[in-house]
């Protein structure tokens, strides 16, 4: 019996040292092969990310579009151009350019303030606002060719269309801003003025439109002795598309979807480039 007692206690060594050497080995092992992270995790990120850029540039583009043809409706409506195009309009009136034309030159104004306002601020890629500002300026004498349709004779019909006109604009500059991107150089000289200033864009559109529609009143009488090319419209879309601008952006939910765009997975902003 205490030969079989031996052989059983033996076994019982033998067993734990294997048990205890296959601990081992298995502990060897899991700190020879650490747990990796897939590989195609950095590869999806920037899948999303370049997906989310290409969304937010094509809300751009027809932001530009849907704004240079707010533009357009609300001067057929024969009351007075917007605000944004006041100047231009009024000196395409007095010279021989194109209201697309003089657009152009007005928006090389705009994007030389921003650089002023903004100094290290203003982003290079802002810059691209030249190659906007060509696209928007053409679209303007595009969205005035495609509406020579349209001529409200009588008031009636002329408010309606200049309301329609201003819902249109402020529609275009919502969705134009949303995406963070690059603006057409008339509101990014807005946005400049917001973010120096930490005013509500909405409430800082309304008094930069104010500021275009009294210098275009003196250059009108300065020109034609009289207004021209500016009218009751012109003060009405002044105060009303910012104000809708600030309803869009509170009420609209696809604003808020084009806006989260600008988020990476992380929550953290993500820069248009």
């Amino acid at each position: 019996m205490m030969e079989q007692a031996k052989v059983s206690a033996e076994g019982s060594v033998m067993q734990s040292d294997s048990l205890g050497q296959g601990a081992a080995d298995a502990h060897s092992s899991q700190t020879a092969s650490p747990t990796k992270e897939p590989a195609s995790t950095p590869r999806l990120a920037a899948r999303l990310h370049s997906e989310r850029l290409i969304q937010r540039y094509l809300w751009f583009i027809l932001g530009v579009c849907i704004n240079s043809f707010g533009v357009a409706f609300i001067t057929k409506a024969a009351l007075g151009t917007s605000p944004i195009s006041s100047i231009p309009y009024v000196l395409d009136l007095a010279f021989p350019p194109t209201f697309g034309e003089t657009t152009f030159a007005m928006n090389l104004v705009y994007i030389v303030l921003q650089i002023v306002l903004l100094r290290r601020d203003f982003k290079p890629i802002q810059l691209f606002q030249i190659v906007v500002n060509l696209l928007f300026s053409a679209l303007i004498d595009v969205s005035m060719a495609f509406l020579t349709w349209l001529e409200p004779a009588t008031l009636p019909a002329q408010l309606a269309s200049l309301t329609l006109g201003c819902v249109i604009l402020a529609f275009g500059v919502s969705v134009e801003v949303a995406p963070n991107v690059i603006t057409v150089p008339g509101e990014g000289i807005v946005r400049a003025i917001a973010s120096v200033t930490k005013r509500p864009f909405g409430s800082v559109k309304m008094l930069f439109d104010t500021t275009l529609v009294i210098i275009a009143c003196a250059l009108s009488f300065v020109f034609f002795g009289y207004l021209n090319g500016l009218g009751a419209g012109t003060i009405i879309s002044a105060f009303a598309v910012g104000r809708l601008c600030n309803l869009f952006n509170r009420h609209v939910p696809l604003l808020a979807r084009i806006a989260r765009l600008t988020r990476g997975t992380t929550g953290a902003p993500e820069e248009a480039l």
